[in-house]
């Protein structure tokens, strides 16, 4: 039934927060997708966002977006029973959440208003810590299917007894190679504009926050910088330890190489105008800007933690290093730098392939599809099931 009447499918996403960032991305995409394939799609975020451009491009492609506006860290039902409110009221088919405590919100509201079917995505290898994985095994029985973004996330998870191995599936996330793509034309714009004809541009783009951490890229970018002068750094994103990280730069002395973008909505430009991308994250589960990259050309340099070594085939698209070394990361960006543009470009194209092959976000949109109404055709098989017996 469910399959027949695609038209009529409700789908709920629920979500942290719409600040920018790979997880809300990734939402954003796929729901808009799904709404132009059908689907009537809602939107419902923990907390406020500190940034509408997410919540202005759902509204624009007919999503209507609600934030339950949590603030405080202290338990509070309030949140619960008005999610739990919005579902009886909707009564969508399908829940699918997004990161931890969206995840664990969906599952506790599970019991206060039917959902037919509850997804749960996490999209990281380490979401916070062990109390949170053990929250996750406690619940899991309120949730249909647990999903990651890269195979280690989904490995660690059913290692650390956070899902039961037969629960969990590995979805990737998805990047759209039309608005990802070699550009000549838009790459001596931007560079003429921002007068970087001459220079070797390496990018960054992430928030300022612990998980990236920007302080070994930073004392890396040093070492570059002392060796290859006409080399720049652009750091895209915002976040609670920007501040520390100008800091650093000035003390580095590198204030003249390096320059803050903050929020960007022209990251594809961004991309072109880069020569090689540069990643330094302590923890990851499946960089979007990664594999935004990859579908642009660029060479990656970065480190070897959740599932980047999925995307970089160190060698064959770009250099992988342990996490927390800038000496390492140094010397890799160097390495890539002083390679000659034939294997430049050898590099640039095996990053398009891969991205092509495995990360478009057409396929990851159609996947989604697959497995809602997978599990939607397995809960109509169940209910048949208990109204025969």
């Amino acid at each position: 039934m469910y399959c027949e009447q695609a038209r009529a499918m409700k789908i709920l996403y629920l979500i942290t927060g719409l600040n920018l960032g790979g997880a809300e991305t990734q939402l954003v995409h796929v729901a808009t997708r799904l709404k132009a394939r059908g689907w009537e799609a809602r939107v419902v975020s923990l907390i406020p966002s500190l940034s509408s451009a997410y919540a202005e491009d759902l509204e624009t492609a007919g999503v209507p977006v609600v934030s339950l506006r949590m603030r405080h860290k202290l338990p509070d039902p309030r949140p619960l029973l008005q999610l739990a409110q919005i579902i009886r009221t909707w009564q969508p088919h399908v829940v699918h959440s997004h990161m931890v405590h969206a995840n664990l919100l969906a599952r506790l509201v599970r019991p206060f208003a039917r959902v037919p079917v509850l997804v749960c995505t996490a999209h990281s290898v380490n979401e916070g810590g062990r109390l949170r994985e053990i929250l996750y095994r406690l619940t899991d029985p309120l949730c249909d299917l647990t999903t990651q973004v890269s195979r280690a996330g989904l490995e660690r998870y059913v290692r650390v007894r956070a899902v039961p191995a037969h629960k969990i599936r590995f979805v990737p996330n998805g990047v759209d190679t039309v608005r990802f793509c070699p550009d000549r034309e838009a790459r001596g714009k931007m560079r003429d504009a921002l007068g970087l004809q001459h220079s070797f541009v390496w990018l960054a783009v992430g928030r300022f926050e612990r998980a990236k951490d920007y302080p070994t890229m930073l004392r890396a970018f040093s070492g570059v910088a002392a060796r290859r002068p006409e080399t720049c750094l652009l750091i895209a994103g915002q976040g609670t330890l920007r501040g520390e990280a100008e800091q650093l730069v000035a003390q580095l002395r590198i204030a003249d190489r390096v320059r803050f973008l903050g929020v960007r909505k022209d990251i594809p430009a961004l991309m072109n105008v880069a020569d090689a991308f540069v990643m330094s994250s302590a923890w990851e589960g499946m960089p979007v800007v990664l594999l935004e990259a990859g579908a642009t050309g660029l060479p990656v340099v970065a480190t070897s933690v959740g599932g980047i070594p999925e995307v970089v085939d160190d060698g064959k698209n770009g250099f992988l290093v342990s996490p927390q070394d800038h000496t390492g990361l140094a010397h890799a960006m160097l390495r890539l730098m002083d390679m000659p543009p034939p294997e430049l470009r050898r590099m640039a194209k095996a990053a398009q392939d891969l991205i092509g092959a495995h990360y478009s976000l057409q396929g990851a949109v159609a996947e989604w599809e697959s497995v809602y109404r997978g599990l939607l055709q397995r809960d109509i098989s169940v209910a048949s099931r208990a109204t025969l017996v």
